[in-house]
């Protein structure tokens, strides 16, 4: 019997998955810390993670898993890893982590990125690099490089949350296409790292890793690794790629015009485009999806919301009842009708948000009376608010020529909440696919196809489950009127 070992690097915790390879079913998955793992904010806008504490809990869930499962780890046939998008690790030549990892959600990289389009210009950068520099890794790059030069003369290489971590599995420093590419350094129009930007920024080229394809070997895990995993010496690290990409690769999203969300701490739609389109103003952004190449490009095209999950968890710290867990925040907030009676919420409290052009307007709650509204007036607005936060990104990639039909969910996190996917199905009148699934267990299947276990993608998700369809109703008038005043509020707030 073979099995297959996935990973996810979240931010809150790492989730790992162990998928039989003939059946294609998951054997065991389990997460690692069950409390949500701290972000640390020592400025407004700023925020971080110890590349350490990641790789600690990649020890703890294989433990886990290992122990739930009873196979034997030398059973398992590859390896693969996906992670927290845009984190920014630094190492210099002994291997040391010059810093805490910058992760995506800090804000502190936005003025280097606006600064870069002012000085070389929108054509300079964009049909080459698909986006602005924005608030990306090369960005944080550039802050360390300004305001921490002593690190920055240090650093041997740069590497990304999952490079780290396969860093650490296989003492290979490698990188891939689409990693580079959340850097905002992948060169689209010449199949290689931005010149253009390594030598605006001044990096030098050499601090990064060595770049291979998405699938394929990358490594296999050295003796100490092994032991401190409780894995076998010389499995192979097959794929990696960052959570969005390959939360598309898990719902089986491969090819132009399928599209995948996301709904965890924060909130993804990431469709697939057969062209190098951009939006002018970067509010939804494109990247090289996990089977890109330059001779057939498939570019995942994403609409991001920070204040996703992260919202509704402060929800049910501070709004809910104490003790209350999600499913009953669920139903308190189903007693409120469509629209919550008026009470909007705007969920823009996690740092720049890239659908409102890096702006920081912060979370705001809007029409709430004290004579009508009750906590389930606020906890639907709360849900209400991320899907419509949602709606706004998807407008804007239905202006770059893709087509939302059908949206293709794990059923998990907020897609758990009946509220939340009615809410998405009716306001983008989109039929939703819920399927079986995760990012920890998609990485395993990545890693089956770039081991060659798999032939394919379609036989890799052959076995992939449906689990439910959400479908719009007829007369949705009263999702598409709610959503219509939470664009007011919207307007509102950014005008001032």
């Amino acid at each position: 019997m073979q099995y297959l070992l996935g990973y996810d690097i979240g931010t809150s915790s790492v989730k790992a998955a162990i998928v039989e390879v003939d059946s294609g079913n998951i054997v065991t998955e389990d997460f690692f810390p069950k409390e949500e793992a701290p972000i640390k904010s020592v400025r407004t806008g700023w925020a971080e993670q110890r590349p350490a504490d990641w790789w600690n809990r990649v020890a703890e869930v294989t433990r886990l898993v290992l122990t739930e499962s009873g196979i034997n780890p030398k059973e398992i046939a590859a390896i693969g890893i996906s992670y927290q998008m845009h984190g920014l690790v630094m190492i210099d030549r002994e291997g040391e982590v010059l810093r805490d990892s910058i992760i995506w959600c800090d804000s502190r990289g936005v003025p280097y990125g606006e600064k870069a389009v002012k000085d070389l210009g929108v054509e300079a950068i964009m049909p080459a690099i698909l986006n602005r520099p924005g608030n990306f890794t090369a960005t944080k790059l550039a802050w360390v490089k300004e305001n921490e030069p002593q690190l920055f003369e240090r650093i041997w290489k740069v590497m990304l949350p999952g490079d780290y971590v396969a860093w650490r599995m296989t003492g290979r420093c490698v990188t891939n296409a689409e990693g580079l590419s959340e850097y905002m350094l992948w060169d689209f129009q010449n199949d290689c790292p931005s010149k253009v930007l390594m030598d605006y920024f001044g990096f030098p080229m050499d601090i990064l890793p060595e770049i291979l394809p998405t699938f394929g070997p990358q490594g296999t895990l050295t003796a100490d690794a092994a032991k401190e995993l409780g894995l076998s010496e010389g499995t192979p690290v097959t794929y990696r790629a960052g959570d969005q990409p390959n939360n598309a690769l898990s719902l089986n999203v491969f090819n132009p015009g399928e599209i995948a969300s996301t709904a965890g701490t924060s909130g993804v739609v990431y469709g697939i485009n057969d062209t190098t389109n951009y939006d002018p103003l970067s509010r939804v952004n494109n990247f090289a999806h996990v089977n890109h190449a330059a001779e057939a490009p498939r570019i995942g095209v994403m609409t991001c919301i920070n204040g996703t999950g992260i919202l509704n968890s402060w929800m049910k710290r501070n709004i809910a009842p104490t003790g209350c867990s999600y499913s009953e925040m669920n139903d308190i907030a189903a007693k409120a009708p469509v629209g919550s009676a008026g009470v909007s919420i705007l969920p823009f409290g996690n740092g720049a948000e890239r659908v409102l052009e890096n702006g920081e307007s912060g979370c705001s709650f809007h029409g709430i009376n004290f004579n009508i509204h009750d906590r389930s007036h606020i906890l639907r607005a709360a849900q209400e608010g991320i899907v419509f936060s949602f709606m706004y990104g998807i407008e804007i990639m239905k202006e770059m020529g893709l087509k939302v039909d059908t949206i293709h969910a794990g059923n998990a996190n907020m897609f758990l909440s009946p509220i939340f996917r009615e809410t998405l199905a009716n306001v983008s009148e989109a039929t939703i696919r819920l399927y079986d699934t995760d990012g920890a267990a998609g990485a395993a299947r990545g890693a089956g196809i770039g081991a060659g276990i798999y032939a394919s993608p379609q036989e890799a998700f052959s076995s992939l489950k449906l689990i439910d369809t959400v479908s719009p109703i007829e007369n949705n008038d009263q999702y598409l009127e709610a959503y219509s005043r939470w664009k007011e509020c919207l307007s509102k707030e950014t005008s001032k």
